[in-house]
Parts: structure tokens; C-alpha cells; sequence
């Protein structure tokens, strides 16, 4: 009687397998096998096949002898297999540039846009996220409402102190994009608007960030050596009321491990006094954004340019002289587009014959070009990227003219990983996918389990190439074989296809 049971069970077990497989066959739509995968967790590597049903990774299965039958398969045999990377702090417009091949190229799955104090200039912003949903854009994309930009939609605009209606303005419209997905604002305190903005106006902001479950993502006040400090208090004073993110961290003029090593410790001492602070980095001694930052406040919209010229032609001399030479001269600035792309401040002034001040007041003005400022030490800058806070971030966009837009991520593994080791290939998947999740409130993306998206990368770490300089900075990175948006095949060597990224919503508290 017992061995008849037995008989019957092991009869009945073989069945199900055998059903199950059969299922299995009909209903994988993509097969990665004879994968070493690296989680995202920072866990060393295993090996593993990873079953994707639609955009879901439906099992991960270590058994690696196992045949499983699916309708597409890669062999990854030689490779490794990660989580797609994410960009906490990017650039970019959808509308005008849906393909985002230079994130794609890189490893990049999904891109945080909104940033520096500027988002989209809709007070509806639920339904431009249903528009960008409809392009269907190469990659996925998380918002952040700006703190600039909900200034000028309020009325607020140039005002330094918000009338109380102004606020309630801003209040609402924060509470609003919260309510459309938005995982937090974003400040530029560095930029106009966002300058004015004083303590009350930001801590008010903040408050209606808190209680929406996000966070405050900041360009800060002042990335200068001489006023880091100050400028990290101002935004953890409003981490009393959220979780606040230092946006591409860097201390510019700085120089050495010890002089990071000082910043990592004001931060960590924020940490003991319960706030939750974290950051971003890329991995370049330049940064580069308008040349605007050059010019004095008071030289600014609302101010009129051409009064200032007329009336404090001889006081703006000055202070674009002392500033440019303050920032390393002006062979440290290099024209990014405009008539003098590709040429430092220096060299432009050697063209037309005339001092660099004069070059900037004269044939550029305060809005008429970006540049790259070569302003950062590389040694302080490794050592705030290997601080277990700081995840990755590019900075970049399709069309700004400086290699972080299509090299970070590569660079990360090719400089950091493979030539100069100061991560291990785990550390530096995990600060590209985990700790990026984990920081900005991602619940479905970053890490390979069972359930989550199936945003996935195949490629060989020594393959890994970034191309992009600063002479030709639009120039893809080589090496990522197979990115993976959505359980779709983005990019399969040298070919996209299938736009298959969708806008990423915070989750509602």
C-alpha cells in the first residue's frame, strides 16, 4: 500500500512539472541565461536565469542546467547581467528628444527630470506626464516639480518675499504635482529665480513636500569652498520637515581626501540628529551649466542688462574679472555652443582682441552661451563618490554639450571600476541602481527580484567604453550589449528599438 502512494505521488509530481514547463514555454515572452547577476544590492554576483513576462521579471532561477523554454533568448554566457541604471539628477525634453539614446547608450533605464528649480511650465502637470506616457519615450521618466518654475506659474516670480496669497500659490501647485506623481521638489538656489528665496519660503515648501511623503532635491545656494557649509545647513534646516538630496556634489575649490572627508562628517553628523540626507555625483573635475553664473545678481532678469551696462559698466568689469579669475581663470571656462563652441574664455578674448571681461559683457551677455568650468579636484571628488550616500547622476541631457550626458555611467565602470579600482563592480552597480531606488522612493526598480520591473542591462565590464570628451562630448558609450526598458529589448548592440519607457510615479502616502 505505501509503495503504491509513492508510486502515485511521484506520478502526480512528474505531471505537474511536465504541465508547468509546458505553461512556462507558451508564456515566457524572454529568457536571459547563463547570467552572473549583480542584484543591485551590492551582494557579490551569482549565477542565474532570469524568466521576464511582459515588463516583470516573473522568476529568477539558479538552477542553471534547468531548460526553460521562452520565446526570445539571450545568451549572456560570459557577461553580466545588472539592474538598469538610474539617473537621479538629469536634463532633457521628452517632447523634442523622446529616443534618449545617449542614456541608453550608457546603461540608463530610467532619468529623473524637473530639476535645478525648473520644470515644465504647466500648472497641469498630471497632464503632461500623460503626454510624455503617449511618445512613449526611450526611457522611463520620474518628475520633480521646480521651485523656479512655481514661481513664475504663481506670480511669485521675482519677488524676494512671496506675498501671503504668493505662498498659498506655491503651496498648492507643490501639493498638486505631489498629487500628480512627482517624487519632490527641486531648488536651484544658485539660479534666477531661486536665488531670492529665503528660509521662511523654503521651509513652507518643505513642509507641504513632507507631509506628501517626498523629498527636496537641491542645487544649493553656494558650492563654493568657502561657503559649502553654509549653504548644506540651509538645506538641512529643511530636512527638519522631508528627506532633502544634494544635487551633484562637489565643492568647488576644494581640494584633497581630507577636505571631503570634512563635508562627509557635517553631513553624518545631520544623519546622528535624525535627518535623512543623501546625495548625487558625477564623475568629472568639470561642470557646466549657463553663463549666467558668472554675472553679478544685479545683472539678472528682472534687472534691464542694458541699463546695467549703461549705468555700471565699469563695476561689471570688475566683477567679472575678480569672478572668472576666482573660478581659475579664463582658460578654465570652455564655450559650450554659440559662435565660440569649443574654445575657452581665454581663447575667444585672444580672437576679438580684447580682455575676457569685455568678451562677456559685449558679444555673449549674461544669457548667451553655457560653458564647462573647470573648477574641481578630482582626489576631493573620489573621495565623496565612494561615501555610501552618494549615488550616481549624470547631469547631462541629449543635448548639452559636455560628455557627462553620455559617458557617467560608462566612465564610472571604466575609470573607477576597471582601470583606477577604488569600487568594486558590485559597489558601483549598486550605487547606479539600489541605492538610487532606495534614496528617492522607488519600489519597483533597482534591484533584480522576483516582481520588479524588468529594467535589466547585459554586458562585460572590461567592454565598456566612454567615448564622449570634452572637445566631442555627443559621442555614445560602447559596451552596454542589451538594455532592457520594460521587459523590451531598447537597445541590442549597436540597434534601438522599442520605445518602451513610461513615466515612474511616486507612490502616494
Amino acid at each position: 500500500m505505501n509503495k503504491n502512494i509513492t508510486l502515485f505521488l511521484g506520478i502526480l509530481a512528474l505531471l505537474s512539472f511536465s504541465c508547468k514547463n509546458q505553461n512556462t514555454s507558451t508564456e515566457i515572452n524572454l529568457l536571459i541565461k547563463n547570467a552572473q547577476i549583480i542584484d543591485g544590492s551590492g551582494a557579490e554576483p551569482y549565477y542565474g536565469q532570469i524568466l521576464i513576462i511582459e515588463d516583470e521579471i516573473f522568476k529568477i532561477e539558479k538552477d542553471t542546467s534547468l531548460d526553460i523554454n521562452a520565446e526570445r533568448i539571450i545568451d549572456a554566457r560570459g557577461s553580466m547581467l545588472t539592474p538598469g541604471f538610474i539617473d537621479s539628477h538629469a536634463h532633457g525634453d521628452p517632447m523634442e528628444t523622446p529616443a534618449f539614446e545617449n542614456f541608453l547608450a550608457m546603461g540608463v533605464t530610467s532619468i529623473f527630470l524637473g530639476q535645478d528649480g525648473f520644470s515644465p511650465e504647466t500648472i497641469d502637470l498630471k497632464g503632461w506626464m500623460d503626454s510624455v506616457d503617449q511618445i512613449k519615450p526611450g526611457v522611463n521618466v520620474g518628475m520633480f516639480v521646480g521651485h523656479g518654475t512655481l514661481r513664475m506659474l504663481s506670480g511669485v516670480q521675482y519677488d524676494k518675499t512671496p506675498t501671503d496669497s504668493g505662498m498659498r500659490s506655491m503651496e498648492n501647485l507643490v501639493n498638486s504635482a505631489m498629487e500628480a506623481g512627482c517624487f519632490g521638489l527641486s531648488t536651484g538656489l544658485e539660479y534666477n529665480p531661486g536665488y531670492l528665496a529665503g528660509p521662511d519660503e523654503l521651509n513652507r515648501l518643505a513642509k507641504v513636500v513632507g507631509k506628501k511623503g517626498g523629498m527636496i532635491m537641491s542645487h544649493m545656494r553656494n558650492e563654493d569652498d568657502a561657503y559649502i557649509e553654509a549653504s548644506l545647513k540651509e538645506l538641512l534646516d529643511q530636512g527638519e520637515f522631508c528627506p532633502v538630496h544634494v544635487s551633484h556634489i562637489k565643492v568647488v575649490y576644494g581640494k584633497g581626501e581630507e577636505r571631503a572627508a570634512g563635508i562627509l562628517a557635517f553631513l553624518d553628523n545631520a544623519r546622528g540628529q535624525g535627518k535623512t540626507v543623501t546625495a548625487d555625483l558625477y564623475p568629472y573635475e568639470a561642470s557646466y551649466t549657463s553663463i549666467s553664473i558668472l554675472f553679478p545678481e544685479w545683472a539678472l532678469p528682472p534687472a534691464d542688462y542694458s541699463q546695467v551696462m549703461a549705468e555700471r559698466r565699469g563695476e561689471l568689469e570688475t566683477y567679472l574679472r575678480n569672478r572668472v579669475n576666482l573660478r581659475n581663470g579664463p582658460e578654465a571656462t570652455l564655450i559650450g555652443n554659440g559662435p565660440y563652441k569649443g574654445k575657452t574664455l581665454k581663447e575667444v578674448g585672444e580672437i576679438l582682441e580684447k580682455p575676457f571681461e569685455k568678451v562677456l559683457i559685449e558679444d555673449i551677455g549674461p544669457s548667451g552661451t553655457s560653458a564647462a568650468y573647470f573648477v574641481m579636484d578630482e582626489v576631493l571628488m573620489k573621495a565623496l563618490l565612494v561615501d555610501e550616500h552618494v549615488n550616481i547622476c549624470s547631469d547631462g541631457s541629449p543635448t548639452s554639450n559636455h560628455p557627462r550626458g553620455y559617458g557617467t555611467f560608462a566612465k564610472i565602470i571604466e575609470s573607477y571600476v576597471i582601470k583606477e579600482p577604488i569600487l568594486s563592480l558590485p559597489e558601483a552597480i549598486y550605487k547606479m541602481t539600489g541605492l538610487t531606488a532606495q534614496s528617492l522612493g522607488i519600489h519597483d526598480r533597482g534591484l533584480i527580484r522576483e516582481g520588479m520591473k524588468a529594467d535589466l542591462l547585459v554586458f562585460d565590464p572590461e567592454a565598456v567604453r566612454a567615448n564622449a570628451t570634452y572637445e566631442n562630448p555627443a559621442q555614445l558609450a560602447e559596451g552596454f550589449d542589451y538594455v532592457l526598458v520594460n521587459g523590451q529589448i531598447a537597445k541590442e548592440k549597436d540597434v534601438f528599438s522599442n520605445q518602451s519607457g513610461k513615466i515612474i510615479k511616486k507612490a502616494k502616502q
